[in-house]
């Protein structure tokens, strides 16, 4: 393992390739500061720039746009009082009363420096667990993999909020688009409706930057009639770190407890930092002493929710490089960054592509240290870009999205795509149907079906092997257990809703 980690940084540690890395960090913030843009808008923008690189810079450059981007909700969430990020939700609620008491700078300090501990104790699990479980998953076969991306399905649709129906639904409609175009296996065209165009299907860079990017600028456009809530930006002054050493160790327990939330929660296949950051402030002010003060402006708050959502990306890269399973919807981003490459996320990808996948790790360290830097230095730089009229700034966003969609296969069909995933994200999201199953379930359906139909050449049509492999049959009873399981905590909410409401 050290062998492979040195071979990392050799990879890394190139001018070229940390300044490209400087650039990706710089601009993740800048896309996570900005309320509506995303970590997972500036990774889908910069996925046609990074397949023009080598596989190195290019995959490290997506790195460096994930951890920027995550971290940087933490600004406008303190300064601002508006989250830019779903990740940076629960930063809000002491961030901002802390800036609003004059500690703007002490709530930044400290949101940025646990972001550093959040990933770089990620950064420890990923490069620990990543290994061991892809050789367990060298013991998976056709079959094997089906069941798992089956139990991913499951388990997205039934931990999204609100409607397990809907969460369901959603998961079906992405993986019923990837039956578009020609069959994995024969070669047969399938709701093409005798459009030349669809034969090849969607492609999932274009479906992507649609489906996020574009739907953010149309709700944006939709919103422009109605008078935007805007606040206030809040001077500051940052002495040292923000904070002093006695209130970094009574914080270590909190920093623990939520590094291991975040871990989890990345792990879990779709659920991502949105969902983190909110446990571990909903942990922290049950296990805290004076929950009381929670909400009022103080820094356990911060430190829970930063520490989570960041240390949420180490933990979603370890399904996606050791099964090949998106952890959250940014790294099912990566998934096509990679396969663009050439590169099959897996348990084969350590054996065929190592030196990629210990440079992906070291990529994370280095990014993590350099968001560290910048942000500290660049604060004042990164606030003057939350004053950007949305209108220009959303106006050169679209414009990046038409030429990195086209430039992918240099198509026009592929620009009518981003539109079409971007009209069909916005209506999700006007009739509140959850999109990360919808995501998930789009980059999954192909390993579903192209797994399923292989194993069943292997075994001649024979479906039983799905049924009785004991691999596939715990992670198939893991999937209904995750289903019901949803079922039953949702009819226990309605009831208790009911009953308060009598």
């Amino acid at each position: 393992m050290l062998d492979n980690l040195l071979i990392g940084f050799q990879n890394i540690l190139i001018p070229s390739t940390l300044l490209i890395m400087i650039g990706g960090v710089i601009l993740g913030i800048i896309f996570g500061a900005m309320p509506g843009l995303s970590a997972t808008m500036a990774v889908a923008l910069c996925l046609p720039l990074s397949y023009s690189l080598d596989i190195i810079p290019g995959v490290a450059l997506l790195i460096a746009l994930y951890i920027g981007g995550i971290s940087g909700g933490l600004i406008s969430a303190i300064l601002l009082k508006i989250p830019g990020t779903p990740s940076s939700v629960a930063t809000t609620f002491d961030g901002a009363p802390l800036a609003e008491k004059g500690e703007a700078g002490k709530a930044l300090g400290v949101g940025v420096f646990f972001s550093f501990l959040g990933t770089a104790f990620s950064f420890i699990a990923l490069v620990f667990i990543a290994p061991l479980l892809a050789d367990f998953a060298l013991m998976f076969g056709y079959f094997e993999y089906c069941a798992v991306a089956i139990f991913s399905l499951s388990l997205v649709a039934s931990l999204v909020e609100g409607s397990l129906w809907k969460g369901l639904a959603s998961a079906v409609i992405g993986f019923t688009l990837t039956m578009v175009g020609t069959a994995p296996i024969d070669g047969y065209p399938r709701f093409t409706f005798g459009i030349a165009a669809l034969g090849a299907g969607f492609d999932i860079l274009p479906a992507l930057i649609g489906f996020f990017a574009v739907t953010e600028i149309f709700e944006a456009a939709s919103s422009a009639a109605h008078p935007e809530v805007k606040g206030k930006i809040v001077d500051f002054k940052i002495k040292g770190l923000g904070f002093t050493g006695a209130e970094f160790k009574s914080q270590i327990p909190n920093m623990i407890r939520s590094t291991l939330i975040g871990i989890g929660i990345g792990i879990l296949p779709g659920i991502g930092g949105g969902t983190s950051n909110l446990l571990a402030y909903a942990t922290a002010k049950n296990q805290s002493k004076y929950p009381e003060k929670f909400g009022t402006g103080i820094i356990d708050g911060v430190v829970a929710s930063e520490t989570a959502n960041n240390a949420t990306i180490g933990g979603a890269l370890i399904p996606l490089l050791s099964l090949g399973i998106p952890g959250d919807t940014t790294t099912a981003m990566l998934l096509g960054g990679l396969t663009l490459q050439g590169v099959a996320p897996g348990p084969l990808l350590f054996a065929e592509h190592g030196d990629v996948v210990y440079s992906i790790f070291v990529a994370v360290l280095v990014a993590d240290i350099m968001m560290l830097i910048l942000e500290f230095v660049g604060m004042r730089l990164f606030v003057r870009v939350l004053q950007v009229p949305k209108n220009i700034l959303l106006s050169c966003v679209m414009a990046l999205c038409a030429i990195g969609a086209f430039g992918v296969n240099n198509r026009s069909f592929d620009v009518i795509t981003i539109f079409f995933f971007g009209l069909m994200g916005y209506a999700f999201n006007k009739v509140k149907i959850p999109t990360t199953p919808f995501i998930l379930g789009f980059v999954l359906g192909s390993m579903v079906e192209t797994n399923l139909r292989r194993g069943m050449m292997m075994t001649m049509g024979d479906v039983t092997p799905l049924f009785t492999k004991p691999i596939c049959v715990v992670f198939l009873l893991l999937a209904v257990f995750s289903i019901i399981r949803a079922t039953i905590v949702r009819v226990r909410q309605t009831k208790r809703e009911r009953a308060g409401m009598q």
